[in-house]
């Protein structure tokens, strides 16, 4: 097996070796050094060219990683890879929107060297502000991991289904949350005993609001967004939902009612703008989503020429992961650069003025969005609760499919849920506030929108 830091012995390649700088030496960062050794020949034979890896930084450079690095120069200052003469690509592995991280990668874009990252939440918050930097300084931003972890989804969309006009994409785009509402139907379990398993498991963090909470899917959601529609990626136009709220009544009420409940990312063109919302959703047993389990991802992308396609694989993971980045600097080693971050703004790369903005894009409110809806309802045991909860479904126009009340004993409260026809938030929004305040009503009630 070759050295972690020197070409295959006899290469006849005439391109001279890709050399990286590796900042960030966490379960990414071993990762991609691991992928590198063991798949050596065969990624070298792809690209036509040695990749070797010439510096690394870490906060630690005395911890036990389970490799020998000696053979690697190791750099205390992440900043040093971006001055090194033999550091031809920076990947930047470190994570977090601020400090450290952003300013290593504004200082490889100045420098003109070519940056692969896997960190979604500075592509999220300063996404536009480094596409507009690249392309002053004639370098590039890949960032193939940052979204659905191994899942080829960055590639499918610009190159792949590039020639389409898309219409809807949408998925599971967080393995923590996945693995969480999995365990719960399989096991019977609620949600913080399911938590804490999937924390003692390595599935989720000591502090595990950024998943639960659609952080970090709605972090996703606007990188997708921005390739798929054009949009600036801003934080502020999505809306976000966890699953903290999500029971095992729902959970039980929905595969009774043929669904299960995942937690989706979506963005979509409806007739009032682009619609980009995270939060629970009813998936029908039927559909591709319904089906993935545990921590994979998935996601559903529909184009005007190609119609729907389906990706499935692992989100997340130190494999996953270092598969995505480093196709990233595959495509560095072949081509000698990558496009722009995000299509929309592909016209900075080819000499346009650096000025030039992404084009403004009119939002869909949230109360805009349509879909059927699950309510989940405590009640007394009174005659003419449903005649109430009716005439409020009545007045906001919204059509009632279907209805579940299980056998009670006289008396005792009793859930009722409901399953509308197809409405818009706003009108559901209303219904919902006045059945809130019926007397009748003990609890409060549960909306799950429905995706079909």
């Amino acid at each position: 097996m070759p050295s972690l830091n020197s070409p295959i012995a006899n290469s006849n390649f005439s391109l001279p070796p890709l050399r990286l700088g590796i900042a960030g030496l966490g379960t990414v960062g071993m990762g991609v050094i691991s992928l590198l050794k063991d798949n050596n020949k065969l990624i070298s034979t792809r690209c036509g060219r040695d990749i070797i890896i010439t510096a690394v930084s870490a906060r630690d450079v005395a911890k036990n990683r389970g490799l020998d690095l000696s053979s690697i120069r190791f750099e205390a200052d992440p900043q040093a890879l971006v001055k090194a003469d033999d550091v031809d690509v920076i990947l930047e592995l470190i994570g977090g929107s601020e400090g450290t991280a952003k300013e290593l990668v504004d200082s490889a874009i100045i420098a003109g060297k070519p940056v692969v990252t896997a960190n979604k939440a500075l592509l999220a918050h300063h996404g536009a502000t480094l596409s507009k930097l690249a392309a002053m300084h004639n370098s590039s931003v890949a960032f193939e991991a940052a979204v659905a972890g191994g899942i080829p989804l960055i590639k499918t969309l610009r190159e792949g289904l590039g020639a389409n006009a898309y219409t809807r994409v949408e998925g599971i785009l967080n393995g923590t949350c996945n693995y969480i509402l999995t365990t719960m139907e399989r096991t019977g379990s609620d949600f913080e005993q399911t938590l804490k398993v999937a924390q003692e498991l390595g599935y989720a963090e000591a502090d595990p609001s950024f998943d639960v909470d659609g952080m970090d899917t709605a972090h996703k959601l606007a990188i997708i967004s921005a390739l798929a529609f054009g949009t600036t990626p801003n934080m502020k136009n999505i809306y976000v939902e966890g699953i903290r709220d999500i029971s095992l009544q729902d959970i039980n009420f929905a595969k009774e009612l043929g669904y299960r409940i995942k937690l989706l990312g979506i963005t979509a063109l409806n007739q009032t703008g682009i619609e980009q919302r995270v939060h629970p959703c009813m998936v029908p047993l039927t559909s591709p989503l319904a089906t993935v389990d545990d921590a994979f991802n998935a996601v559903s992308i529909e184009g005007n020429y190609v119609g729907r396609v389906f990706l499935e694989g692992r989100g997340a993971g130190a494999k996953a992961t270092a598969s995505a980045v480093v196709a990233d600097v595959m495509d560095i080693a072949r081509l000698g650069s990558m496009p722009a971050l995000f299509p929309a703004n592909s016209a900075l790369m080819h000499g346009a003025e650096v000025e030039t903005q992404l084009p403004e894009v009119l939002f869909s409110s949230m109360d805009k969005v349509e879909s059927g809806y699950y309510l989940r309802l405590g009640v007394l045991d009174r005659s003419g609760v449903l005649s109430k909860v009716a005439g409020a479904f009545a007045k906001a126009n919204i059509s009632v499919r279907s209805l579940i009340q299980h056998a009670h004993k006289p008396g005792e409260p009793v859930q009722i849920v409901l399953i509308t026809h197809k409405t818009n938030e706003a009108a559901m929004r209303e219904a919902l506030e006045t059945i809130t305040g019926l007397e009748p009503v003990i609890s409060k009630p549960k909306m799950i929108r429905i995706e079909e």
